[in-house]
């Protein structure tokens, strides 16, 4: 009762900060302000650097999906839609209380055209895609593509992270409202506004585009941005004094390429733009001792290509409790330690982990420890109650165990991803290529006991699958890598609540949102996409 009054408390005082909270403050803590979109009319690239600043800085606002900062525990940017969709999938629970504030997900109670839920990936990539369009309506008719002065490197290095942005929102709009692209390439998605249509579309609305013209626009920004990057001495180093991948570099570029070509079924192309980032990145995975502490909470980690950057000043952390760590971590003070609403691991994944692996000990064992902490998390954990599969891989702000500050930044892309998009590929050209990768850097990095053989596609692609839900749970990718594959969303078995145990096949419509009825009704020359999913029934455990 105690913890639950604490909650409570915090919940109000959360509220009557937001209610007088300004968020057009400078960023990094706030929204993208109108008088910074005004600024862009200037090419000074000082005020270019402002309008960018602000893209980035909407990720982390809380209230910036449904632009209301006092009323609902579960907005708080981006990392909302990341929890929003690992509860989706079946690699990650929380328990059926009135403090699982993503329980609308959990349960498909989202795959309707009015669904709040359903409709947050949609507002809130949309609204950071006209902050983007926005900056490159001015900046891109000012460049002088054959200039190397140092304004217009400055000008097409802004100009690069606009188009950057923006193809990693369509990347995220199209997978969240339509089936994956291999197959569906006809299919209808979602609008694509650029700054050449953004204001007749204002006007006159937008009709959808299919999926393979939202993926055309989406590797036509990233060549684009690659081009403006390649050989330009402006860097995110060279204009942020810290934590510089909140922008992005170019070899943030050329992964979010390789991930759109991953997609695609762009196998030599995926192959190409893997083994880009990594060899211009001048990081490297974690190591297998740094990976078997707790970590993912700071951008300035060597294996981070691109990450959400939190200040202790920023709205969703000053809330207290309206942001990730809140929800997600067990070390800290919020929603997970102090009303039970931890994150789960799907028993079945848990159980496939072999010991010899270093990412065993990111969950909690059947005794409720882990080989990874010491004994101070330990007793904390023990003191608020976390039991078998609870998860310790996201370690507290500063890795102080009971902060009560939730200042964590957090992970959107990792270098050993492009190590898996690199085995994966050339998997699906050479098995016997991409076993050698994949092996090689499983040794290397996670297990050194680990072997895997495989002679057919399938077998090496389920293993890359399983590998992929291990090395990035909590991270946001998982449910857009079971589309991908067109598995079917099996939880049997996976220790969920009852309630919750689903079993949905892969071509079934409540897997992928519906156009969001508030986007049809005002935007006449748009249609809905697809059907309305219909929520699942709950299957036998068995």
């Amino acid at each position: 009762m105690k913890n639950l009054n604490k909650i409570v408390a915090t919940m109000l005082a959360g509220a009557m900060f937001t209610a007088c909270a300004d968020l057009n403050i400078e960023p990094m803590g706030s929204t993208i302000t109108s008088e910074q979109k005004e600024q862009v009319a200037s090419v000074d690239p000082a005020k270019l650097l402002a309008s960018v600043t602000g893209i980035p800085a909407n990720m982390i606002a809380a209230g910036s999906l449904t632009g209301d900062t006092q009323e609902y525990q579960w907005d708080f940017g981006f990392p909302s839609l990341m929890l929003q969709f690992d509860l989706r999938g079946m690699d990650m629970f929380s328990l059926n209380t009135g403090y699982n504030w993503f329980l609308s997900s959990q349960t498909y109670g989202d795959c309707i055209v009015n669904s709040q839920f359903g409709y947050n990936p949609w507002g809130y990539n949309y609204d950071v895609i006209r902050a983007c369009n926005s900056l490159l309506e001015s900046a891109l008719p000012a460049i002088d593509l054959e200039a190397t002065d140092e304004a217009t490197m400055s000008q097409k290095f802004y100009a690069a992270q606009g188009l950057a942005f923006r193809a990693y929102c369509y990347l995220y709009l199209v997978q969240a409202y339509q089936f994956t692209y291999d197959g569906h390439e006809n299919d209808a998605a979602v609008p694509v506004i650029t700054e050449e249509n953004n204001n007749d579309a204002a006007v006159n609305g937008c009709p959808n585009s299919t999926v393979a013209e939202v993926y055309d626009q989406i590797l036509a920004d990233l060549d684009k941005a690659a081009s403006f990057m390649e050989g330009n001495p402006v860097t995110p180093r060279t204009v942020l004094d810290s934590k510089t991948n909140r922008f992005f570099s170019l070899n943030a570029v050329y992964g979010l390429r390789a991930r759109t070509k991953l997609i695609m079924t762009d196998w030599a192309g995926a192959v190409a733009d893997a083994q880009k980032a990594i060899d211009s990145f001048s990081g490297s995975p974690l190591s297998l001792d740094e990976a078997s502490v707790p970590g993912f909470n700071t951008a300035d980690a060597h294996n981070w290509m691109l990450g959400i950057v939190y200040t202790e000043t920023d709205n969703a952390v000053r809330t207290g409790i309206v942001n990730f760590p809140s929800h997600m971590g067990s070390f800290s003070y919020g929603y997970a330690t102090e009303v039970g609403a931890f994150k789960w691991i799907n028993e079945k994944l848990y159980a496939s982990i072999p010991y010899t692996d270093v990412r065993k000990g990111w969950w909690l064992d059947e005794a409720a420890e882990s080989a990874n902490l010491n004994a101070a998390q330990q007793a904390y954990l023990a003191e608020h109650g976390a039991s078998a599969g609870v998860q310790v891989k996201f370690a507290p702000y500063k890795d102080q165990v009971g902060v009560d500050v939730n200042a964590s930044d957090i992970p959107l892309m990792r270098v050993e991803e492009m190590y898996y998009i690199l085995a994966e590929a050339q998997g699906m050209q050479s098995v016997s290529t991409g076993v050698e990768t994949l092996v090689n850097f499983v040794k290397t990095y996670r297990d050194p006991s680990y072997t895997f053989s495989a002679t057919d596609t399938e077998a090496f692609r389920d293993e890359i699958w399983k590998q992929r839900r291990i090395e990035f749970w909590g991270e946001g990718l998982s449910y857009f890598d079971m589309l991908r594959l067109k598995k079917d969303m099996d939880r049997r078995g996976g220790g969920w609540p009852a309630a919750n145990v689903f079993f949905v096949k892969a071509d079934d419509w409540a897997l992928v949102y519906p156009t969001p009825q508030a986007e049809t009704q005002t935007n006449k020359a748009l249609t809905v996409n697809h059907p309305a999913g219909t929520t699942p029934t709950p299957v036998s455990n068995n």
